[in-house]
């Protein structure tokens, strides 16, 4: 019997950061602007852990043509709602200067209980990032999907790094969000699992012994989804551009129908030891899309460039097929353009040499980081 194709439908969340458009330092959602956005979008925005943070996510849509259209309906609503309070959403996934210390929790009782239990690691949760979600109704082919995507999550993570600067300082990495996010318990690229039931298993063992009360405490990079039938991406930064989203969203989709495409023909990807996969996850994060990642296959550093091709070229079919072949491609752009955080360091670094102080620099990088996310609405 053929394997069943699945509807391979796409969600996309994103986590915004609110600053003052005048001092461009982190400010709280005021009550007003929650509501404001509550009356227009609905059940699709939502309050985030930090009163300075607001989470949209698109409705479950059938193309990335279909995705592009509501995420730059959100986007819009919410920079329109937020300037009437003299406020700017930014699309990144650290403030360069502003200290966690400074930051308060939302007052609910979801936050609350975070507090509770994780203690001073989620104070610093002042991090961003984006969730992809691509609907596959087969549970044990989510399972099995999850198992082979593991290998190509540092190569979307490398495409989205938007988080070079913490604490007003520039940490060398391209993507500092994930050290902060790793101090969390259950993070990280996910086990293998054998099926579908060994999954179901595990939740169950640790939610018996009241450790977690469901699935949704899984924070892996990777995850079935404790609320839908799909598969959860959630290791990239979240990007200033909604072109770049729409990228990382795109190639989520794609490699997911790739892996099904191979399982119809009894075929499936390599399985590599998390412990391999780690290492390209590290790689990713310190260097972007600058250094390479390792081919496992090869044995070797390869040139991001040289494995952006192939991974184009891998999942060519499928894009056709899900209408997504220009919005792959664009990560090609990404290549010439840089990353967010290369170009944070490119605004920072011109700003200091033209005269400004470090501060006046990290100010003119949220600046920009303002700029680019209305350069697409």
């Amino acid at each position: 019997m053929a394997l069943k194709e699945p509807d391979f439908t796409i969600g996309v969340e994103e986590e915004y950061l609110l600053v003052d458009k005048d001092s461009f330092d982190l400010a709280p959602a005021p009550e007003g602007l929650m509501e404001a956005c509550k009356v227009r979008l609905e059940n699709q925005v939502a309050p985030e852990y930090l009163n300075c943070q607001i989470e949209i996510g698109s409705r479950v849509c059938g193309t990335i043509g279909q995705a592009r259209e509501d995420l730059r309906r959100l986007r819009s609503a919410v920079a329109e709602e937020a300037a009437r309070f003299n406020l700017a959403p930014i699309a990144a996934s650290c403030h360069p200067f502003s200290d966690w210390r400074d930051q308060h929790h939302t007052n609910k009782q979801r936050y609350n209980a975070l507090r509770d239990d994780l203690g001073g690691v989620v104070r610093r949760m002042l991090i961003c990032g984006q969730h992809v979600h691509v609907g596959i109704d087969n549970p044990d082919l989510r399972i099995d999907v999850m198992n082979q995507m593991r290998y190509f999550l540092p190569h979307l993570l490398a495409l989205s790094c938007s988080s070079p600067f913490w604490q007003g300082q520039d940490t060398g990495l391209a993507c500092y969000r994930l050290t902060v996010f790793d101090n969390l318990p259950r993070t990280g690229i996910p086990p293998q699992m054998d099926s579908w039931s060994t999954y179901e298993r595990s939740v169950q063992a640790m939610t018996r012994v009241g450790v977690i009360e469901d699935s949704s405490k899984i924070w892996w990079d990777l995850r079935p989804s404790s609320r839908f039938p799909t598969i959860e991406s959630r290791i990239c930064d979240v990007s200033p551009l909604l072109e770049t989203t729409l990228t990382i969203a795109a190639l989520t989709q794609a490699l997911c129908r790739m892996l099904w495409r191979l399982a119809s023909r009894n075929q499936r990807w390599r399985l590599y030891d998390r412990f391999l996969i780690e290492e390209n996850r590290w790689r990713a994060q310190r260097y972007g899309i600058s250094e390479g990642l390792i081919d496992w296959g090869q044995r070797e550093i390869l040139p991001f460039d040289t494995l952006l091709q192939e991974l184009i070229e891998l999942v060519g079919q499928d894009a056709d097929a899900l209408q997504s072949l220009p919005e792959i491609e664009h990560a090609l752009t990404i290549l010439q353009t840089g990353t967010s955080a290369d170009r944070q360091r490119a605004v920072h670094a011109d700003a200091l040499q033209a005269g400004s102080t470090p501060d006046q620099a990290l100010r003119a990088v949220v600046r920009h980081l303002t700029e680019e996310f209305h350069a697409d609405l």
